[in-house]
């Protein structure tokens, strides 16, 4: 029912001083984020800021976090890219270093046909035996996997999910009702976990889990088990933290507030700049009332 997990972390990409990959904090990172009720981590996706990594640096990374917690949740790699070949090699090396699964996005700025969609993830697929999570999110990509594309790509043994980003519970309750358990959906943004899961969605790629990883999951599971009134009063204690996340671009505000409560996990590389001082305040004080539900 839930391949990946209930509550997967997209996990961020901790830098030094340099704006170098730090690994000593990918891999602290990583466990404190299993710690704190995480069942998977997603490396190397938006949050994690794919676009700057290199292929080398996306695979040692890969590779720290299932160094850290391989054998305790599930390791998913980020290997989609805009590149077809790029994507299907990182694929490759993500299974030979021990992740998991493998996640897609949808390929962006070059505006594919859902045919050329449906041929992109379908190599990806091919590529290995490891299960594809697809990643849908055209605030991002500008292009959109419609239902019918992803009912077709459901019929591949290796494509067990969506991560799905539209924000349009239309959408999700049609590629629910089309894809049945063929395809399991995610949530793919927070704030919309809660009326996802009432539409059939099974968990959530969690932002917010960084920060308040026990809550996230706490409401995760109250809706799986039908209490929608414990789980809705979850949410709205979590609403802020949602809104404050998203104040700047992810990854800023979430970095800021994982530096000032966590551990020092940098600034984001450019073109992404450090969070401004209002927006700090605003996701520590909805930490502190998330915490408090």
């Amino acid at each position: 029912m839930a391949p990946f997990g209930e509550v997967l972390t997209a996990m961020v990409t901790p830098f030094d001083a340099s704006g170098a990959v730090d690994y000593g904090q990918v891999w602290k990172l990583a466990q404190f984020l299993v710690s704190e009720g995480s069942d998977g981590i997603v490396v190397a996706g938006t949050t994690g800021e794919s676009p700057t990594l290199s292929s080398e640096e996306k695979v040692a990374v890969f590779r720290a976090v299932v160094d850290a917690v391989g054998e305790k949740a599930t390791v998913v790699a980020g290997t989609g890219t805009y590149d077809t070949r790029e994507s299907v090699e990182l694929t490759r090396r993500a299974a030979e270093v021990g992740c998991d699964a493998v996640m897609a996005v949808t390929p962006y700025y070059s505006k594919p046909p859902q045919e050329g969609l449906f041929r992109h993830f379908t190599a990806i697929a091919d590529a290995s035996d490891l299960p594809l999570l697809l990643y849908n999110i055209p605030g991002r990509t500008s292009r959109r996997i419609e239902v019918e594309t992803l009912q077709r790509l459901a019929e591949h043994p290796s494509i067990l999910g969506v991560k799905d980003a539209v924000e349009d519970l239309d959408f999700t309750a049609r590629t629910i009702e089309a894809c049945g358990d063929d395809l399991t959906v995610y949530s793919g943004s927070d704030v919309f976990t809660l009326p996802m899961m009432a539409a059939g969605a099974v968990g959530v790629v969690s932002v917010a889990s960084h920060l308040a990883g026990p809550q996230v999951r706490r409401m995760v599971h109250a809706a799986r088990s039908g209490d929608l009134g414990t789980a809705t009063k979850i949410h709205q204690a979590l609403v802020p933290l949602f809104g404050a996340l998203f104040l700047e671009p992810n990854p800023i505000p979430l970095k800021a507030g994982l530096n000032q409560l966590w551990g020092d996990v940098g600034v984001p590389r450019l073109p992404l700049i450090e969070a401004q001082p209002a927006t700090l305040k605003a996701v520590v004080d909805a930490v502190g009332r998330a915490q408090a539900a």
